[in-house]
């Protein structure tokens, strides 16, 4: 573990994990619970993590939520928990509750036809070997595993048609490891975090882990309230206070949030 915030002190943190009326854990999945893999159905969590989040959440003690940009209900069986826990899908824009209530921000029918003319746009890319991957607010051309001339090629053939349809429009065209994906603006991991952090009290002992650019907003959220965590086995400049490698350093951090439930 390295501390990369001077405004945190990593072992005080850890110590008041254990002390506080309130603990919550955000958490991406891809390349922070899960190694990256070409295939997302093979995406299983690291060894020891399902494990350890099965015991966070049947200790009570610590509020569990996952903010990944994939489908909510992709990531049920990935986590082959007995009860999973809140999934936040799509960057911010599926809400998935313990009990299988899924609620979804909803699109303008603008941003809908936008969305129809990116994935239409796209086709001739999968000739390519990409895969295009449609979720209810956005559009996303994955290349991971790829060779990297054929990489470089998709990527600016996407970024050359997909530009001037977000352009003067409510989307954003964003990179992230492994792809490119042109989203609706109304929601993204830092909404999904502030939503979450409107729900805690003030007191609370709070971290966000991440591993992608895309988490950045809401390592920014969470300099108000908690820490941010990068994971990732190669450093990369973050706005995160803390680096932890995985599986390791990752397993170790999660352990300290293994909290008995208070009686009474």
């Amino acid at each position: 573990m390295r501390v990369l915030s001077p405004r945190v002190d990593l072992k005080e943190f850890l110590a008041r994990v254990s002390s506080a009326s309130q603990r919550l854990l955000m958490l991406d999945y891809d390349g922070t619970l899960a190694p990256f893999q070409v295939r997302p159905e093979r995406a299983v969590p690291y060894p020891g993590v399902t494990k350890v989040l099965a015991e966070l959440m049947e200790g009570g003690g610590t509020r569990v939520v996952i903010i990944s940009g994939r489908r909510a209900a992709e990531l049920v069986p990935l986590l082959a928990l007995e009860r999973h826990p809140e999934i936040w899908g799509c960057h911010g824009w599926e809400r998935l509750s313990p009990d299988g209530e899924l609620r979804t921000e909803r699109l303008s029918d603008h941003e809908k036809a936008v969305l129809v003319n990116a994935a239409s746009a796209a086709r001739e890319l999968v000739h390519g070997g990409a895969r295009i991957e449609r979720k209810p607010a956005s559009i996303a051309l994955h290349w991971r595993g790829l060779p990297s001339l054929n990489i470089a090629r998709i990527r600016e053939r996407a970024q050359s048609s997909w530009r001037p349809l977000a352009e003067g429009d409510a989307m954003d065209l964003l990179p992230f490891d492994g792809g490119i994906e042109m989203r609706a603006r109304g929601c993204n991991k830092q909404h999904a975090v502030k939503a979450v952090l409107s729900e805690t009290g003030p007191d609370s002992a709070i971290a966000y882990l991440g591993d992608d650019v895309t988490d950045e907003d809401a390592f920014a959220m969470m300099k108000l309230r908690g820490i941010g965590v990068l994971v990732r086995l190669e450093y990369r400049e973050t706005g995160a206070d803390v680096w932890l490698r995985p599986p390791g350093d990752l397993l170790a951090f999660l352990r300290h949030w293994r909290v008995p439930r208070r009686n009474g």
